[in-house]
């Protein structure tokens, strides 16, 4: 044992001393036998406390080798932008950012993870160990350096410490090198594959019955509330006819989360089961508790602004039933209000509706949780932005439909014509109008096209009569006054013409070769009425005939050599056939007489 330096200085004095007394008068023996065993317990004590390697323990470059190789790694040491992280057992150990010489962050991780390997394998004690040097501290493995941690390798922005990064690198690579020596035991391996497989058939059973109790459920909540509502009034039945459904679907959608709970935990149990995939059990396990945890403390923080979203839904609720009682009332004719009617209460009830619903959300807006969020104004913008980019089409057709129904051009089930197109208007849409023609077609016109033409209707004033007209030219050589007649005779033959107002017939042009007449009629339904037209022409044509008057359409140029007519005898001629009746109107002639909607 060497003594201490101050210990051995004192023997030398005593020594000399021990001479000069030599020399001169001599000091009792016993004097310096005493103060040579007090210095030798001094030393031995001394020596006994002198620091060796433990994990807080500081070196200097003339006592240890490592701490000059240490010290100089932290003087060349470059903090660099490609950072590797040292990943061992599959657990993230820690982060290197320092570049040592040309030994980059991933030479060091790779160079690491190697070490470990090979120490995991030769040593049976793998404990982690720190040694604080200047400028770094070394980690060692059963005593046996592994990689160093730098203050390069510390990350101030981020917020760390290199003290606290060390302790959090020793206590992550304790817990991967306990994993490391689990995965080569294959009684342990055995072990969690037999829980895991318990764990399992355990999950299976649970979801089994989930799924026979939450089907057993939904059919007794729809049989609880089809045996409910038959005791309810028609009309109650016709609005709360849907509840079972909902039940049902709420049902399935309650069963299905508490399902996918169930995967998930089951899910988490299996993957800490074995060492390797232990990381993403506990980071599942981390996740689910943070979620929980973050979204009860969100539902506290904004349960007052919840309530006053809810507050404001509710009366707004109440205020769209109100209003829509209203003008449903004024559609059916039970009330009038000032400036609303019958065919306008429709839209002008779904434009009262939005405007109201528009107008909570904007109440609302402020209170809905995470309004202020960049996401939630960047989903606005974005949804203001396409708007505004496809509604210029649109807003056209929007507003040229409110000018139709507020200028009550038009009803559904009225009889029009709107440019080519003649039929029973059939729906009056917010962007587009549907009419079904007598060939039983469907024409779809957008609301800016019907406002740009003319639209006729012949059902507006049909009570009071609809006059249709169908024209003739005759020769100058028939008098004018028997052409009356045979009109009037022919329509009066027509049936779907009324008696009254009789009918009418002019003059309307004095042509070069011919005179050109106009019979008007009175249609009685006006949805038929160029089923009434065609048997007009028809008897038009039979009459003439009788009296043998010769129709000039078209026009000639001169005289025949005997008269163009038909002779009653041939109004049959092969291959026509006499009908049962002469009734006209027996003609075959699709008309639409199915139901009509409103939009």
């Amino acid at each position: 044992m060497v003594e201490p330096r101050a210990a051995r200085s004192q023997h030398d004095q005593d020594r000399q001393g021990d001479g000069v007394n030599r020399a001169g008068s001599k000091p009792p023996r016993a004097t310096g036998w005493w103060l040579r065993c007090a210095l030798a317990i001094v030393g031995i004590a001394l020596t006994a406390v002198r620091p060796t390697a433990q994990p807080t323990s500081k070196g200097t470059a003339a006592s240890d080798p490592l701490a000059a190789a240490i010290a100089s790694a932290a003087r060349s040491a470059e903090r660099t932008d490609n950072p590797a992280p040292l990943v061992y057992a599959n657990r993230r150990i820690l982060v290197f950012r320092a570049t040592i010489l040309s030994r980059t962050p991933a030479a060091r991780a790779a160079a690491a993870s190697e070490v470990l390997d090979g120490l995991v394998a030769q040593l049976p004690d793998v404990t982690v160990t720190t040694h604080a040097y200047e400028g770094g501290t070394l980690v060692s493995v059963g005593g046996r350096p592994v990689f160093a941690v730098l203050e390069a390798d510390v990350d101030p922005i981020a917020g760390e410490l290199l003290d606290t990064k060390v302790r959090e690198t020793a206590s992550r690579l304790t817990v991967a090198l306990r994993e490391a020596e689990e995965l080569r035991s294959p009684r342990q391996l055995l072990r969690a594959m037999a829980v895991a497989i318990g764990a399992t058939i355990v999950y299976g059973l649970l979801l089994w019955l989930l799924i026979r109790v939450d089907t057993r459920a939904s059919a007794t909540a729809g049989r609880i509330m089809e045996r409910r509502l038959r005791r309810l009034p028609g009309g109650e039945v016709m609005v709360v006819a849907r509840a079972p459904l909902l039940v049902q679907r709420l049902l399935m959608i309650t069963g299905v989360a508490v399902a996918l709970l169930l995967t998930y935990s089951w899910l988490a149990i299996v993957l800490r089961l074995f060492p390797y995939t232990r990381p993403w059990g506990e980071t599942l396990k981390s996740s689910l508790y943070s979620a929980v945890a973050s979204g009860g403390r969100s539902l506290l923080d904004h349960l007052p602004n919840l309530l006053t979203v809810l507050a404001i839904m509710l009366v707004t609720r109440f205020a769209v039933r109100l209003v829509t009682f209203a003008f449903r009332t004024v559609e059916e004719g039970r009330v009038a209000l000032p400036g609303v009617y019958p065919e306008t209460a429709q839209p002008t009830r779904r434009i009262a509706v939005a405007m109201l619903w528009i107008f909570a959300l904007i109440l609302s807006y402020e209170f809905v949780p995470g309004a202020q969020s960049d996401a939630f104004k960047g989903v606005s913008v974005f949804i203001g932005l396409v708007i505004s980019l496809g509604s210029t089409g649109i807003m056209n057709q929007v507003m040229s439909g409110l000018m139709v129904t507020y200028s009550r051009a038009v009803r559904v089930g009225d009889f029009v014509r709107i440019g080519d197109v003649e039929g029973t208007v059939t729906q009056l849409g917010t962007l587009s109008i549907k009419v079904r023609t007598p060939r039983n077609e469907e024409v779809t016109l957008p609301n800016a096209l019907v406002v740009a033409q003319a639209a006729t209707n012949f059902s507006r004033y049909a009570g009071d009569g609809v006059l249709a007209p169908a024209s003739v030219t005759i020769g100058y050589d028939v008098p004018w006054r028997q052409v009356h007649a045979l009109l009037v005779m022919a329509a009066e033959r027509t049936p779907g013409v009324r008696g009254r107002p009789a009918p009418l017939v002019l003059q309307t042009a004095l042509g070069d070769f011919a005179v050109e007449y106009k019979v008007l009629v009175c249609v009685d339904e006006p949805h038929r009425r160029i089923v009434t037209l065609n048997a007009l022409h028809a008897n038009i044509q039979d009459a003439f005939n009788e009296y043998g008057v010769q129709i000039m359409s078209p026009s000639y140029e001169a005289d025949p050599s005997e008269r163009k007519t038909v002779p009653p005898s041939r109004w049959y001629a092969a291959p026509a056939a006499v009908p049962a009746t002469e009734a006209a109107s027996d003609i075959a002639f699709p008309v639409p007489r199915g139901p009509v909607r409103a939009d």
